[in-house]
């Protein structure tokens, strides 16, 4: 009891917010080598749909992987659908570009 009258007040908690920032921060790094991963892929999909004549925008499948993403997320579905939908349009935007 002694030690946390000694303990500035909310130190333990600044402690614990630091390490969940932290992760936070390691997650984000994932994230965005992940995310420069899938528009490379993206680019490739967009040769091989300019290669067959293909138009950039797929909409059925899209709308199947909003479903199955936003499924998976369970309670966080509604969010991650939403950043799916953010990803779909900078990709369809990112093939355009290319295929001009």
């Amino acid at each position: 009891m002694a030690e946390q009258l000694l303990r500035p007040f909310g130190m333990e908690e600044e402690m614990d917010l630091q390490e969940i920032r932290r992760r936070i921060d390691t997650l984000d790094a994932q994230l965005v080598q992940l995310l420069c991963d899938r528009m490379q892929l993206s680019a490739e999909v967009a040769a091989y749909k300019k290669a067959q004549g293909m138009a950039v925008l797929d909409r059925a499948r899209e709308l199947e992987i909003l479903q199955n993403r936003e499924a998976q997320a369970g309670e966080f579905g509604a969010q991650v659908r939403e950043i799916y939908e953010k990803i779909f349009e900078m990709s369809r935007a990112y093939q355009q570009q290319l295929l001009k």
